[in-house]
This record gives structure tokens, C-alpha cells and sequence, in this order.
């Protein structure tokens, strides 16, 4: 009986010992960080991933995650130093640098993702106000995101957390501004584009004007020159003409006789009254023209 009351004992020993040993031993994985807590009150903090001892019963574990964690504020309208409205969408990765400062500043990462919106949303104001919608979209908006990045990790200190990285995923117009906006860049292309074809049209119109002063350059010197040609044909001509029908007047007076005749008997329906003894018929009579009747 002694004996089953012994083991009895030893064995609510046990059990009171393993109840004793589960509440005083806890595991941190290499994921999470962690503060023992006593009565409310923070007593140390263990970043180590392991096996770890605390006072059973009247301590407490909390865990924080140790990974790097995102979040993303909604987007937000800003202006711009030209006074343009843009829609800036972001998004930050942070991780818990001082589990302890975490916990007394903001508890819990919902609370801490609140606080961080605001801080971002001030630096995005600040920052991106001071700059040009242009710069923004150009090679200068990765200074512009480091500049963001180091005051708002600088403001982060005090939530006990580290700014890892800031980026700006999109920046867009205001659905309000975007249909005007378009339609006054719309407006400003066909400007452009009339003045472009306004400026062409005039340098067509110089072209053309040159080129028909040209032409009329060119038939004019061309005219010129085939006129003294024809003139310098027409005399060589009238030489060769003279040379030849002087060395015998009765065969240039049949010539030109036969000219006439041709040039005004040669077309069709042709009615001449002449008087049969006019010098015109010489040669129809007398192959002589006339000249055997003179003599």
C-alpha cells in the first residue's frame, strides 16, 4: 500500500515538474525575436533562436517577427513645385531593430504600419513638392526615393524599426485631372503639328518658287541660244544660197519660180485668176521664163 502511494506521489511529481518545466522553457525561431514579459512590464529581450528559460507562471513570452517586413500606404495625391498634381503610389520594407523601443512606442505591427503611413505620407509631401513633375519622372527619381528613404528612416528610430528600402511604384494624374490634362496635350501636339506643316508649306513654297525661277532661267537661256543658232543657220543659209544661185541667175529665178508655184498651186482647191501673160506663167510656156522673148 506504502508502495503504490509512493509511486503515486512520484508520479504527480512528474507531472508537476513537467507543467513547471513547459511554462518555464519557450523556443524562439531564427523568424522571430522576442521580449519576457512580467506582470505587463518588459524584463529582457531575446533575439537569439534557441531554447531559452523564463520564470514560470508569472512571465510571459511576447514575439515579434525578425524578417523583413512590406507595407504599402494607399497612394497619395501630391503637388508638385510646377503645380502639377500627381498620384504618388509607394511602398517601404522594414524590419524590427529594437524589439523593446517597438513594444513601448507601438505594440503591435497594425499600430506601427499606421504610424509609418503618416510619417511616409509627410515625406513624400516634403520631398516630392520640392521637386518638378519632370524631375520626377526622369533619372533623378532615384535621389528622390533616397531622400524619402533617409528621413523616413530617420523618423523610424523612434518606433524602434529600420527603413530597409522605399520605392515609388507609380505615379499617375488624378482620374479628375487626366481627361483635361490629356485633352490640353492633345490640343498642344496639333498646335505643334500645324506649325510644323505650316513651316513646310513654306519651305515647299520657296522650293517651288526657286525652281520655277530656275526653269524659267533655263527656257529663257535655252530660247536664246536656239534663236542665235537658228539666226546663225538662217544666215549660213541665205549665204550658201547667195554663193550658189549667184554663180547662175536663170537657174535661181527657175528655182524660186518653182517655190511660188509650189507654195501657192501645192494645196488642194486652189483658185488663182491671173491674167494668162503675167510674169507668174513665165515658166509654164517657156522653160526659158521668158528670156529668149526678151532678147
Amino acid at each position: 500500500m506504502m508502495r503504490h502511494a509512493a509511486l503515486f506521489g512520484g508520479a504527480i511529481l512528474l507531472i508537476v515538474l513537467a507543467i513547471i518545466a513547459a511554462s518555464a522553457l519557450f523556443t524562439v525561431h531564427q523568424t522571430q525575436q522576442a521580449i519576457v514579459m512580467q506582470f505587463g512590464n518588459p524584463k529582457r529581450v531575446v533575439q537569439e533562436p534557441g531554447l531559452h528559460v523564463k520564470a514560470p507562471f508569472w512571465q510571459n513570452v511576447v514575439y515579434f517577427d525578425a524578417r523583413v517586413l512590406d507595407f504599402a500606404p494607399q497612394g497619395e495625391e501630391i503637388i508638385t513645385s510646377d503645380q502639377k498634381r500627381i498620384v504618388v503610389d509607394s511602398f517601404v520594407r522594414y524590419r524590427i531593430d529594437d524589439p523593446l523601443k517597438f513594444f513601448q512606442s507601438v505594440g503591435t505591427e497594425t499600430r506601427v504600419q499606421s504610424r509609418l503611413a503618416g510619417v511616409v505620407v509627410s515625406s513624400l509631401r516634403r520631398v516630392v513638392g520640392n521637386n518638378s513633375c519632370s524631375s520626377i519622372l526622369s533619372e533623378e527619381r532615384g535621389d528622390i526615393m533616397a531622400n524619402i528613404q533617409n528621413e523616413v528612416n530617420l523618423a523610424a528610430t523612434e518606433f524602434g524599426i529600420e527603413i530597409v528600402d522605399f520605392r515609388v511604384r507609380r505615379t499617375d494624374l488624378p482620374d479628375a485631372n487626366a481627361q483635361s490634362i490629356y485633352q490640353r496635350m492633345r490640343t498642344e501636339r496639333e498646335r505643334e503639328a500645324k506649325e510644323f506643316r505650316a513651316q513646310g508649306a513654306e519651305v515647299a513654297q520657296r522650293i517651288r518658287a526657286r525652281a520655277d525661277r530656275e526653269r524659267t532661267v533655263l527656257i529663257a537661256e535655252s530660247k536664246k541660244t536656239a534663236q542665235i543658232r537658228r539666226g546663225e543657220g538662217d544666215a549660213d543659209a541665205i549665204r550658201i544660197y547667195a554663193e550658189s544661185f549667184g554663180q547662175d541667175v536663170d537657174f535661181f529665178a527657175f528655182y524660186r519660180s518653182m517655190e511660188a508655184y509650189r507654195n501657192a498651186l501645192g494645196k488642194e482647191n486652189t483658185t488663182l485668176v491671173l491674167s494668162p501673160d503675167s510674169d507668174f506663167f513665165d515658166f509654164f510656156g517657156d522653160i526659158s521664163g521668158g528670156a529668149s522673148k526678151t532678147e
